[in-house]
């Protein structure tokens, strides 16, 4: 659990390669569990929800929580392209989440499949 979050970590710009589906799926776990936990600790911190800006303090913590969302969000596409290609399936599959509803259920599905000798092993 802890060597696939820091794999997470270490390829959050690698877009080749392969990830099995625990070196996917505890990333993604871990990283809702910490984001609820760390927003629910702002906002009691705050007194308010983050994105009503007050203060300036309000509007930097708004914009330091704004950057590490884009980061995770950056390191997820990857890791999500990454547990493609070891199901030998293309990057661009990911593009199917944007169709509402049963894209995002073929996406799961493409997500829960076993791993399959391919072209992007190296």
């Amino acid at each position: 659990m802890i060597e696939a979050y820091r794999d997470f970590w270490n390829n959050i710009l690698n877009f080749s390669g392969t990830a099995n589906r625990p070196q996917y799926w505890w990333p993604i776990i871990i990283n809702y569990i910490l984001g609820g936990l760390i927003i629910a600790l702002l906002q009691t911190t705050l007194g308010h929800p983050l994105n009503d800006i007050y203060s300036w303090q309000d509007l930097s913590v708004n914009s330091i929580v704004q950057v590490v969302a884009i980061i995770v969000w950056l390191g997820t596409l990857s890791l999500r392209i990454r547990r493609l290609h070891d199901s030998d399936h293309s990057g661009w599959w990911v593009l199917i989440d944007i169709i509402p509803i049963l894209g995002t259920i073929w996406f799961f599905i493409l997500m829960i499949l076993p791993s399959r000798p391919n072209r992007w092993e190296m």
